[in-house]
């Protein structure tokens, strides 16, 4: 099997202790935050399933509640990808209540994004595990397309990232291709259940290591600049972002590239039963689709 190629996954036995976790056909599924970086990977692999977004039709607003019951329907099984950070003020809150919504509108199960080495997380997380339902948690690492996919794009494009962490920090970059796979078999299959599921690549990578694989995949030099964390807040606030969310993305970056994410796991390739797809291959498919044109 090549590692580009997604044949469904496998089948795992129920972790619940039960015989009543079911099989859910993808008409009966809604992905919520459908056009994100996530979400649109999940709902192509699920022909059939209903988007939810703040531009579909009915139109759905996390800061809304009232945009909420129309896009349940018929739902037997959602995935829920909360939009700027699971940690963010009000994410916990919000997610309890479209829980608890989701419960009383005849949904089965739900699958969430949350983020590896997040302990600040935990609510969020417990608004999903602990709210009666079948419940999956997806941990996901740094996604490797954080570097062609809207936030480091422009940077890369032109011959380097920032960071507030050293060069020497290692991550391994999970790819979303192999995140919405995983969280397909969680959405449509009995087996993961009642998991906590960390993703990560096959492979760690320093920040310098990161830059190279990029470089050569694009075929032009790439380099990584570290920075002091207040001069990277500085630096998202002069580029419009709220001083809050800066300050917020600047703790999430310093703190999970600490070490404590750097071992790799098992998950995907349990789940999958093939190898995580790796960094540098992720960044020649990106390379090749024209990520990074030259800049003019």
């Amino acid at each position: 099997m090549t590692e580009h190629t997604f044949t469904g996954p496998r089948t795992f036995p129920d972790r619940t202790g039960t015989e009543q976790a079911e099989r859910i056909d993808a008409e009966r599924v809604l992905v919520v935050g459908g056009t994100g970086k996530s979400g649109r990977r999940v709902a192509a692999l699920l022909p059939g399933a209903r988007v939810a977004s703040r531009a579909g039709t009915p139109p759905f607003d996390w800061r809304q509640p009232a945009t909420w019951p129309a896009v349940l329907g018929d739902a037997r099984a959602v995935y829920l990808s909360y939009p700027s950070d699971i940690a963010a003020p009000g994410a916990a809150e919000d997610l309890a209540a479209f829980a608890a919504l989701a419960a009383r509108s005849g949904v089965r199960r739900l699958v969430l994004l949350s983020g590896r080495g997040m302990p600040w997380a935990a609510a969020s997380e417990a608004a999903v595990t602990g709210s009666g339902l079948e419940w999956t948690v997806l941990r996901g690492s740094w996604f490797a397309q954080n570097f062609s996919e809207e936030f480091l794009v422009e940077e890369v494009r032109r011959g380097s990232f920032t960071l507030p962490v050293p060069a020497t920090a290692a991550e391994p970059f999970v790819d979303l291709d192999d995140l919405a796979e995983v969280a397909v078999a969680a959405l449509t299959g009995p087996g993961l259940v009642g998991r906590v599921l960390e993703l990560t690549g096959p492979r760690a990578l320093t920040m310098t290591e990161t830059a190279e694989a990029l470089a050569a995949a694009i075929g032009r030099p790439v380099a990584f600049r570290s920075v002091a964390p207040a001069a990277y807040r500085d630096g998202l606030v002069a580029l419009g972002l709220p001083e809050g969310e800066a300050g917020l993305l600047t703790h999430l970056f310093t703190e999970v590239f600490d070490g404590r994410n750097t071992p790799v796991t098992a998950d995907v390739p349990e789940v999958l039963g093939r190898r995580a797809r790796d960094f540098a291959s992720y960044a020649r498919r990106a390379a090749a689709a024209g990520a990074w044109p030259s800049p003019a």
